[in-house]
């Protein structure tokens, strides 16, 4: 052979090594292996990988996926270098392709006949069969897909029971799969009863949990999926050492004192005002405008179990009438500083719709007023909102979440709880209802206080950083038969309290109960 015919020989078999390396070679026979791919949150875009090992050209190939045995009805079948749709399974239909395994991947060319499934359902979650066969041989692999969902934020409850223990309870729903509960005080596993599960009719769970507590500074309930899908919300409790002492001792001192007074005034037979005061529970949440997030820091929900006897009276000191402003609202009555829903009239699913604003506005100093939520005779409110808000005009349909970081700053009523506006949600348990609610402003240090008038009692307080003008937020929601009546008093004579607290002999105590919540 010449040396022309040498250089010929070698540069067909170059041409041909060339044309090969696009793809690789068909063999005689098929290995199909399988991964499952990581947790694939719902509405995402999944891709399960499967590829023939060595690897192959696939193009020529038939490529079968498939769930539950229902071979004949394929979640995506390629046959004869085209997908075929007519036997389907219908709830595939427009959602399914060929993927890559990885970045690095060649495709079909090299093997690769993973699944790509766009906008993944809870359906869609389970066991798939990736079948790769030849005229010569078949072979397939199993794939497990995971579909997760993200519940919402833990709420916590914290029930004060006998011996200065405290029953908390941690709720979250919406999650899929089943999610993990962890209780932690400082990071370190805390010890409860096994999580009671519940799902619902879409297929997503809720979780529930309970622990008793006794002198913890801080307990921290998260629920997730795994490290990187975990919601957490803290309690922190404070415990005052009077109280201690008090539940410790088991002495009765509330009675004592209340003998001991009542002895004066018949020794010394004068008209003296007076009002028993037993220790009770005081709930504060401190949150923070633009966060959704309970921190340890900013976001912290205080629990204790006395207040400064002197609280509300300084409070009255700062006594200011707040008017009603009146915005023609046709689902309310305004009338003589009282509001109420008007009957027969369709409310917003979420009592937004009945918000009202009180004049003026506050920029810095201590401001206080007082709410009547019932009249003799007549049950108190169930429901009702009362607060401040930044908001300078409250639309009749409210298109915000009225939350702390929205600008709304207020204590909430329903039938079974009493709660503030924040997110997540802290739920105050309640056995008797108050008849008068007073607001303290204390603008300057971003306090505002909630008082029982009709036992003198602190149901408790947010802390906020305020900006701008706040004003007095009411809303008598609606469905009851008392009104809410903004009181008003003679400011010519600061010695005189509001009616309220002159005529409460019945008032309703805000008190916690042993119950789970």
């Amino acid at each position: 052979m010449d040396r022309w015919s040498v250089w010929s020989v070698q540069l067909c078999l170059l041409v041909g090594c060339a044309s090969l390396c696009d793809t690789a070679p068909v063999l005689d026979s098929l290995v199909v292996t399988g991964g499952n791919p990581d947790l694939v949150p719902r509405g995402h875009t999944a891709t399960l990988p499967c590829w023939l090992s060595p690897s192959q050209n696939a193009e020529d190939l038939e490529v079968r996926w498939y769930r539950h045995d229902r071979f004949e009805n394929p979640v995506m079948l390629y046959r004869a270098r085209k997908f075929e749709e007519a036997s389907q399974e219908s709830s595939y239909v427009g959602r399914v392709s060929f993927g890559l395994k990885d970045a690095a991947s060649g495709g079909l060319k090299t093997g690769d006949v993973s699944l790509k499934l766009v906008n993944v359902t809870l359906e869609d979650a389970g066991g798939y069969t990736c079948y790769v066969s030849s005229q010569q041989a078949y072979d397939s692999a199993a794939i497990h897909l995971v579909v997760t969902v993200s519940g919402d934020p833990p709420l916590l409850t914290a029930v004060w029971k006998e011996d200065n223990k405290v029953n908390i309870s941690c709720e979250s729903g919406g999650w899929y799969p089943k999610p993990v509960l962890r209780w932690s005080h400082q990071n370190q596993d805390l010890s409860a009863e096994s999580p009671v599960y519940s799902s619902t009719s879409s297929g997503v769970f809720s979780v529930h949990s309970w622990l008793l507590v006794d002198g913890f500074s801080e307990v921290s309930c998260s629920v997730g999926l795994t490290d990187r899908e975990v919601r957490e919300a803290r309690l922190r409790l404070r415990n005052t050492p009077q109280h201690a002492e008090t539940v410790s001792s088991g002495s009765s001192v509330g009675g004592w004192v209340a003998f001991a007074v009542l002895l004066i005034v018949v020794l010394v037979l004068a008209a003296v005002y007076f009002k028993k005061k037993e220790y009770f529970d005081k709930r504060v949440l401190k949150s923070k405008p633009g966060s959704d997030q309970i921190d340890s820091d900013e976001h912290e929900q205080l629990l204790t179990n006395a207040v400064d006897s002197t609280a509300l009276s300084t409070a009255n000191e700062h006594y200011v009438n707040v008017k009603l402003m009146d915005t023609n609202n046709p689902l309310l009555t305004i009338k003589n500083n009282i509001v109420r829903d008007v009957c027969g009239k369709d409310f917003p699913d979420e009592q937004r719709g009945t918000c009202v604003r009180g004049t003026s506005g506050f920029s810095s100093g201590k401001h206080y007023w007082e709410v009547s939520l019932g009249t003799q005779g007549v049950a108190p409110k169930e429901h009702w909102w009362v607060g401040v808000t930044s908001m300078t005009d409250i639309p009749h349909e409210l298109d915000v979440a009225p939350i702390t970081s929205n600008g709304f700053w207020f204590l909430s009523s329903t039938p079974s709880t009493l709660q503030f506006s924040t997110d997540p949600k802290v739920l105050l348990s309640v056995s008797r209802r108050p008849r008068t609610v007073g607001v303290y402003l204390d603008y300057d240090n971003g306090e505002l206080f909630f008082y029982n008038v009709n036992d003198g009692s602190l149901i408790g307080s947010l802390a906020a950083t305020f900006k701008g003008e706040v004003f007095p937020l009411f809303n008598p929601c609606n469905g009851d038969k008392a009104p809410m009546k903004i009181l008003q008093r003679d400011l010519s004579q600061p010695d005189v309290q509001a009616d309220s607290l002159n005529s409460s002999t019945q008032g309703a105590t805000l008190t916690t109960t042993g119950q789970e919540s």
